[in-house]
This record gives C-alpha cells, structure tokens and sequence, in this order.
C-alpha cells in the first residue's frame, strides 16, 4: 500500500518542489535586475498580492466564466 501511495504522491512531491525552484531562480532573478536582497523582492511580491486584494475588494471579483449568446 505504501508504495502506491509514494506512486500517486511523488509526481505532485517533484512538480512541486519544481515550482518551488522555479520562483526561487525567479525571485533571484529579480532581486539583481533591481539591485535589490530576495527579502526585498518578497516583500514587493507581498505588497502586489495585496494591492490586488485591495481591487477585487473594491470592485468585486471578476466572474470564473464568460460566455455570449448568439442571436
């Protein structure tokens, strides 16, 4: 049984940990384009998701779907 389950949950483990490096290399990136330390590009991170909090708040959020009905 356990090697099943190490079978369903390695994929997601490794995409996962694949993700995590991917904005690590990202968020260095970052921080030499604008001189900046990683905690500083964190923080700008930090502050852009709650701008956008601060919108979706105010103007509500926008719907999953859209779709047009012919005439």
């Amino acid at each position: 049984m356990a090697g099943v389950l190490r079978q369903l949950v390695g994929p997601q483990k490794k995409a996962l940990n694949q993700k995590a490096m991917e904005l690590e290399v990202a968020m260095e990136i970052l921080a030499e384009v604008f001189g900046v330390r990683i905690s500083e590009v964190d923080e700008m991170i930090q502050s852009r998701f709650e701008a956008d909090d601060r919108v979706s708040k105010e103007y509500g959020q926008w719907p999953q779907e859209f779709w047009l009905e012919g005439k």
